[in-house]
């Protein structure tokens, strides 16, 4: 009679787990790469060096230079869960991966749920094939299961008694199970093109559309040539800002995902590959330099002065108190300069002190409406930034302040010789003070019961009275024209 042959129980099976991309949702290598870039973005040279005498190199100079907290990397909780169940079982539990065998130690230790923790050394990189030796020569043929998420992980599941794909698409899983045993799927919880969409900030878009601004104001938006060239800088200013967008998210990791909403950025969450957001900073900000230098050399200088104090911002001007609010102004005013230089409209005084004073006091608005939320939670400090509970009072008066100014000018410019120009009745236009002075006022009493979004521009956005106001300065100007 011959002899039954009897499947191992799973439990006694050795289970060894990837880390990057399926343990987390992110690369250790780029994470760390990301962190070093931050730190002194001249690293870069020294990353093209390493880079050539092989990939194990990279990942060990660059572990030697930066330290990662484990505790606060974007972990794949469902798997997670499943590893701690397979835990609780006593199962073998390794921790295989391509990355640096320092870090991944540091996130074995902090887990503590791992027997053992492999990674490359410096000289060899642990990745398909070479892990799939390990593995084996370690275990035997089919002797361990294996949980991964990508294509270079399948020479190791062909190589293993059963697979569990992570972190991947039910299409990729379908592929895993032609090839080897799969046992269990953890699929991808979001679309990857929806994530795109909103790391690219395309809701934020809306903000540039300031360029458009001193052709309403002198009364030429509906000259085709003017607005054409408008819609030009609006696409330069759009792909400038995503480039800036990027650039923050990219340095706020660690910030963001202890952050009560940003945590879900695509990036902190782990829903895009950092490398991505790398590889599209240089694109999209290249992209909006060539848009502007079609148009004009003053809207590409522009451009230059958005995307240098945009990164200025990012890479540490949002810490020091106050001046990052003038920097936020600053940067919505150079989209009016940017307006000016593409049609060739000829500069007001009045128009850009308006508009200075105007977003300096919705900037201020987003400082209070943190200053608020901290106080709310017994914080003193604003995570990232360089305000502490105390200065919420001050920062109310600068911003409510810097509101009526906008208010005075507008008042100042309607007894100025210059507002004959464009207006037969400029006298109408102090009707827009008011309706100016409500609407400020409104944004501050509605940021002080706690009830404005981060972003007074998208709130503006979702709000009917900001319409209503809106309209009626229009209908206010059409009058007096």
């Amino acid at each position: 009679m011959a002899e039954k042959t009897t499947t191992p129980p799973e439990t006694t099976v050795p289970l060894c787990v990837d880390l990057d991309g399926t343990l987390i949702k992110t690369d250790l290598l780029w994470e760390s790469a990301v962190r070093l870039l931050a730190q002194n973005p001249l690293w870069a040279f020294a990353l093209l060096v390493w880079w050539s005498r092989g990939r194990a190199n990279l990942k060990r100079q660059i572990a030697a230079r930066v330290q990662l907290d484990p505790g606060k990397l974007p972990y794949n909780e469902p798997f997670l869960e499943f590893l701690r169940v397979q835990r609780r079982q006593n199962r073998m539990l390794i921790l295989a991966s391509a990355s640096d065998a320092g870090l991944v130690r540091v996130v074995s230790d902090y887990l503590g749920i791992f027997d053992e923790a492999l990674g490359s050394d410096g000289k060899s990189n642990l990745r398909g094939v070479a892990k799939a030796d390990a593995l084996v020569h370690r275990f035997g043929l089919h002797g361990f299961d294996y949980a991964g998420n990508s294509r270079t992980d399948m020479p190791v599941w062909r190589q293993a008694r059963q697979a569990i794909v992570v972190n991947a698409t039910p299409a990729f899983a379908v592929k895993v199970a032609q090839q080897s045993n799969l046992a269990h799927t953890f699929l991808l919880p979001h679309s990857r093109l929806l994530a795109l969409a909103h790391a690219l900030r395309l809701h934020q878009w809306v903000k540039n559309a300031v360029v458009f601004v001193p052709l309403l104001a002198a009364h030429k938006i509906f000259q085709w040539p003017l607005f054409a060239s408008c819609l030009g800088a609006f696409l330069a200013f759009c792909l400038c800002a995503t480039s800036n967008y990027l650039v923050n998210d990219l340095l706020d990791l660690d910030f963001d995902r202890q952050h009560p909403t940003k945590r879900n950025r695509p990036f902190a969450a782990g829903d895009l590959p950092l490398q991505l957001g790398l590889a599209l900073v240089p694109l999209t900000a290249i992209a909006g330099l060539g848009v502007g230098a079609l148009l004009s050399t003053g809207l590409a200088f522009a451009l230059v002065l958005y995307l240098a104090l945009s990164f200025a911002y990012s890479g540490g001007l949002k810490q020091i108190a106050l001046l990052d609010a003038f920097v936020l102004a600053g940067l919505y005013t150079l989209r009016l300069i940017g307006g000016h230089e593409a049609t060739g409209v000829a500069y007001s005084t009045w128009l850009l002190m308006f508009c200075m004073f105007i977003f300096l006091s919705l900037a201020l608005v987003k400082r209070f409406q943190e200053l608020r939320n901290i106080r709310h939670t017994n914080q003193r400090v604003v995570k990232g930034r360089g305000y502490v509970a105390e200065d919420i009072d001050l920062v109310a008066v600068l911003g409510l302040g810097s509101g009526v100014l906008a208010v005075l000018v507008l008042a100042l410019y309607v007894n100025s010789d210059q507002v004959l120009v464009l207006y037969r009745h400029p006298t109408l236009l102090l009707l827009g003070c008011p309706l100016l002075l409500y609407w400020i006022s409104r944004v501050w009493l509605i940021a002080h019961r706690g009830q404005m979004h981060d972003d007074p521009v998208v709130f503006a956005l979702k709000d009917k009275t900001s319409y209503v106001v809106g309209v009626l300065m229009l209908v206010v100007m059409w009058l007096a024209t």
